[in-house]
């Protein structure tokens, strides 16, 4: 069942949404109503590059009203707080992100129950360094071989491991203190390119054929260090790999969840469209029980 219909059979089955939602959060959010979801992260859970712009959000936050927490919340009946920020790292937490923009762990007390985000893929920007690399490095071949492969080797997985996971592990554990009373999900990226080359892919994404597998392995190490971190802090992980295959930015319109690099759809690329936000959104309402 999509979310959309979901959204609308809520409507009818309120308090039976509710019951589930009670199983499945703290004791806490049972005895109170409703129940109080803060959202936080980058601009996967930001849905920056979806329109309409959340207007009460910063304009340098890019947010989206229609990304996965405003989702889950209007599915599942939940009070969102969201302070999401495009470009997020986990630094963003303790610090202000912009002038102006509060740390996103402010959001957060006892009195918070549900605690969602996606984060990590900012952290040294090695994501996006990765991506610009390997397409810079693709265009020069004319998108044979693997040259950004031959350039960095394992550099980008060592920083995951060296860098981001213990970041992961102290913002998980900063959300903790802050929300001593939540439950705590962090959400794993969905693919943003398949396991191997596909015709036309380098049209959208002019990444060379032999870097496809080699962008495809750093995305798993990436969710793989997310999700260690989420099992050595007591978070809950949202995993995205299986249902998110086949839904890359090389797919065309209509199927994937993720836009290209050229000819996409959102105003800000290789980031998840509205069918990608609501798909998140209904990994984590499955994963947690929620409706």
């Amino acid at each position: 069942m999509s979310l959309r219909t979901r959204r609308l059979a809520s409507l009818l089955t309120a308090a039976a949404t509710l019951a589930t939602i009670g199983l499945a959060l703290p004791a806490q959010a049972q005895a109170d109503s409703p129940v109080n979801y803060v959202a936080l992260g980058d601009s996967y859970s930001a849905g920056s590059g979806v329109l309409p712009l959340d207007l009460s959000a910063p304009l340098l936050c890019a947010r989206s009203s229609a990304n996965y927490p405003h989702d889950l919340a209007a599915a599942a009946g939940l009070s969102l707080t969201d302070v999401t920020c495009g470009g997020a790292q986990t630094k963003d937490f303790a610090g202000s992100q912009y002038p102006g923009v509060a740390p996103q762990l402010d959001a957060l007390g006892p009195d918070t129950d549900l605690v969602t985000m996606t984060i990590g893929g900012n952290d040294s920007s090695t994501f996006i360094d990765a991506i610009l690399a390997c397409g810079s490095a693709g265009v020069v071949t004319l998108g044979f071989g693997h040259p950004c492969q031959s350039l960095y080797g394992s550099k980008f997985d060592d920083t995951v491991d060296n860098t981001t996971y213990p970041a992961l592990v102290s913002a998980l554990q900063a959300v903790r203190a802050k929300a001593p009373n939540a439950q705590v999900a962090i959400v794993g990226y969905p693919w943003i390119v398949p396991s191997q080359a596909v015709p036309g892919c380098f049209a959208k994404m002019p990444i060379a054929s032999g870097d496809i597998p080699y962008l495809r392995d750093l995305q798993t190490h990436l969710n793989s260090a997310v999700q260690r971190a989420a099992a050595d802090t007591g978070a809950t992980y949202v995993d995205m790999s299986a249902v998110s295959d086949g839904h890359d930015a090389c797919r065309p319109i209509g199927t994937r969840w993720v836009e290209p690099v050229l000819f996409g759809t959102n105003y800000v690329p290789v980031h998840p469209n509205a069918q990608g936000e609501a798909a998140m959104a209904d990994q984590v309402a499955g994963t947690l029980g929620l409706g």
